[in-house]
C-alpha cells in the first residue's frame, strides 16, 4: 500500500527558499498523480500544486505561481516541491497527497486517496 512522507520543511527567512520533498513506499509512485497542499492555522486546506503520473503536467495556485515549481523522479519514487521567494503568509504545514483525479484545472483537488503527515514551513525574520 502507497505511503507518503513529506519532508525538507523548517525556519526561513522572507524571500528565502526551500526544497520540499514527498517520498513514497509500498507502490510505485509512477501510477499516481500528486498534489501538494498546505494548511494555516483556522483557515481550509489549501491546494497549490499538483503533477501528472508521468510529470507532463502541472498546475499552480495562483498564489504560487512562479514562486514554486513541482517535479517529479520516478525512479527515486519522490515528487519535490522547490518554493522561492518565500513571504510569511507561505508559513504552514505542507502536505502531498495521491490523487483521485489527474492533474489539471481544478478538478484535481476534489478527490484525494491518500495523505502524507506534513511537514512545517516556518516563514518569519
Amino acid at each position: 500500500q502507497l505511503q507518503l512522507v513529506e519532508s525538507g520543511g523548517g525556519l526561513v527567512q522572507p524571500g528565502g527558499s526551500l526544497r520540499l520533498s514527498c517520498a513514497a513506499s509500498g507502490s510505485t509512485l509512477a501510477d499516481h498523480a500528486i498534489g501538494w497542499f498546505r494548511q494555516v492555522p483556522g483557515k481550509e486546506r489549501e491546494g497549490i500544486s499538483c503533477i501528472s503520473a508521468t510529470g507532463g503536467s502541472t498546475v499552480y495556485s495562483d498564489s504560487v505561481k512562479g514562486r514554486f515549481t513541482i517535479s517529479r523522479d520516478n525512479a527515486k519514487n519522490t515528487v519535490f516541491l522547490q518554493i522561492n521567494s518565500l513571504k510569511p503568509e507561505d508559513t504552514g504545514t505542507y502536505y502531498c497527497a495521491s490523487l483521485v483525479h489527474i492533474c489539471y484545472g481544478d478538478m484535481w483537488k476534489s478527490g484525494m486517496n491518500l495523505w502524507g503527515k506534513g511537514t512545517l514551513v516556518t516563514v518569519s525574520v
